[in-house]
């Protein structure tokens, strides 16, 4: 995945000592600080890779070296709106010639627990195209409501791009692959529609859990139910997931008043009653609204 809800899972699951973790993270996002410092420098995006830097760290007890990847400047000429992480990670990728050894030299500095890999090496742009026709080149238009309720018939990668061979490695040597929460999308498919990821799911023995979100997305699931998502995800990774995690808990008022101000809704539950689903409370009681890390690890 990318983003936020691969932080959540990371972030849980590193908790177990007999867990060993591997993320495969996209490298599709074009906006924000993440979007600036690739066209800037030309190097794959990091801002998705960031956040599972941060998850994976080896924290001490008052969270610093997290805090620290996390740490977005607010004032300064040319810093504001940076991730410090981001710069980090630009900096490696700068020094070491490559993303993967990037990532490599991270790990040892920041002493991850577990491994990450960008889902490709080749420096590619979302391409979506609607049920309209029209098409926008860029994973940030995926977030810009201007474009909110429009169908997306499916996505595209530009150029054409391979799996990354240790990222094809870990799935198919895996005995358990999560997939999700996250922007389907834009955090998702992305990391499924990479050559060779369909090979690699096929191949693989472990058993696929699949995470479906709390909230539709405006810009890219507006209508869209838990089956929809379920469907999209089989489709494009051309296997079926053996379990899915849907939430079926209340979600906070507030909450659910703050996102339908921006027409986005809790994830309808059309799903089957069957041992496959495991529907429960997950949502994290605070002012944001995630996946609660503990009852979704556990």
């Amino acid at each position: 995945g990318g983003g936020t809800g691969t932080f959540v899972v990371l972030s849980g699951l590193k908790k177990y000592a007999d867990v060993d973790l591997s993320a495969i993270i996209t490298v599709a996002d074009s906006g924000g600080s993440t979007g600036r410092l690739r066209d800037e420098f030309g190097f794959l995006p990091v801002g998705d890779l960031r956040q599972s830097l941060a998850a994976l760290a080896l924290e001490n007890s008052q969270s610093w070296i997290r805090d620290l990847l996390l740490y977005r400047f607010s004032t300064g000429l040319g810093l504001k709106g940076h991730n410090l992480g981001n710069l980090i990670l630009t900096a490696l990728q700068d020094m070491a010639g490559s993303t993967p050894k990037a990532l490599e030299i991270a790990g040892k500095i920041f002493r991850l627990q577990g491994h990450i890999y960008p889902s490709t090496l080749t420096n590619v742009q979302l391409v979506t195209t609607y049920a309209d026709g029209s098409q926008l080149t860029g994973e940030h238009h995926l977030d810009n409501p201007k474009y909110g309720g429009k169908a997306i018939q499916g996505i595209a990668l530009k150029p054409s791009a391979k799996i990354y061979p240790l990222a094809a490695s870990a799935i198919k040597n895996a005995n358990l692959i999560i997939i999700g929460p996250g922007d389907l999308y834009g955090s998702l498919l992305p990391n499924l529609i990479v050559t060779g990821a369909a090979a690699a799911f096929k191949s693989t023995p472990a058993k696929i859990v699949y995470i479906v979100n709390l909230m539709t997305h405006f810009s890219q699931t507006n209508g869209l139910t838990a089956a929809d998502h379920v469907r999209v995800i089989s489709q494009t990774m051309d296997r079926h997931p053996d379990i899915v995690i849907l939430n079926t808990g209340r979600i906070p008022h507030p909450l659910v008043t703050a996102y339908a101000s921006q027409y986005e809704y809790p994830v309808a539950d059309d799903l089957p009653h069957t041992r496959q689903i495991i529907r429960g409370n997950f949502v994290a009681a605070s002012k944001l609204l995630r996946h609660d890390q503990r009852k979704l690890t556990q």
